[in-house]
């Protein structure tokens, strides 16, 4: 019987997570179609992608790096500050989409993966609008 690995297991680790949140931050600052989430951050984005790795990897069962360094993530009340709509969640799941396409992960994988980021990009949405 086969030991259940977690999905930062299954996902490839270390290397796997940061080579998605590069990806992920690469697409971001090279699309002009998410110019508005790349207006969110700050001019450098190493910091947003260091904390989107550390909180990636224990999201996905990883090491906990985000929570021992910064306590619990309460991330939407971290993005309270950020006025995020259905466009910006869109943008954010567009460059999460892509990112994930360049991981070599088990199509089933990937759709559950994705699925979780956009309940997840959902629950972040605090601007009032139309669906």
């Amino acid at each position: 019987m086969s030991e259940l690995k977690t999905p930062y297991e299954r996902i490839g680790g270390e290397p796997a997570v940061r080579k998605l949140c590069q990806t992920f931050y690469q697409i971001m600052c090279e699309t002009p179609q998410t110019a508005l989430i790349r207006d969110l951050h700050p001019q450098d984005i190493a910091s947003s992608e260091e904390k989107l790795f550390m909180f990636l990897s224990g999201w996905l069962g990883g090491p906990s790096l985000y929570t021992d360094k910064y306590g619990h993530p309460r991330l939407r009340a971290r993005h309270l500050p950020f006025s995020i709509g259905i466009e910006e969640r869109d943008q954010w799941l567009y460059c999460m989409a892509q990112a994930l396409k360049t991981l070599d992960l088990e199509p089933l994988f990937a759709e559950q993966l994705m699925s979780s980021f956009v309940q997840t990009a959902d629950f972040m949405r605090n601007r009032a609008e139309e669906s």
